[in-house]
């Protein structure tokens, strides 16, 4: 398994994987040393993830291969149904994997996403519209869902 650390602009980002796909992504909270040599599995990885940051990139080409359930894998799945710049409540989603019954497993599922941002877990928002748990942290689901809105807000002043 091989793994590089980049920086983004939300905190250094840990990506794992290898010839079968990118196993992990995930941001730390701690300053890490950067890879200075990207290893050849992870490579479009770190691409596309700039093109992201940057705003040139609204789906992601990868090969992925994380570990997880069978019915964690069908909720990442879903997640990757939730277009660029749109969200959809917990509720929606488990209704959409055909259970309403099992919202607090799909939200334990969203949770355990190891693959931040390529498959969208911060587009999951509470019911009510809230921004519900998040595991990189609220603010970062938040900045993520403002870089993806069609809507930028201006500053006053």
């Amino acid at each position: 398994m091989e793994t590089c650390i980049i920086k983004s602009p939300l905190g250094y980002t840990k990506i794992s994987g290898d010839d079968l796909g990118v196993a992990s992504i995930s941001v730390l909270n701690s300053e890490e040393k950067i890879t200075d040599i990207i290893p050849i599995e992870l490579e479009d990885c770190v691409h596309q993830l700039t093109e992201y940051f940057e705003g040139k990139r609204t789906q992601f080409d990868l090969c992925l291969n994380p570990e997880g359930t069978d019915f964690q894998k069908r909720v990442w799945e879903a997640l990757q149904t939730i277009p660029h710049g749109k969200t959809r409540s917990y509720l929606e989603l488990s209704q959409q994997l055909g259970d309403v019954k099992a919202i607090r497993a799909v939200a334990n599922a969203n949770g355990k996403n190891p693959l931040w941002i390529v498959v969208p877990c911060h587009r999951v928002i509470g019911s009510d519209g809230s921004l519900t748990g998040y595991a990189g942290g609220l603010y970062r689901k938040q900045w993520l869902l403002e870089h993806e809105s069609p809507y930028k807000q201006q500053s006053l002043f």
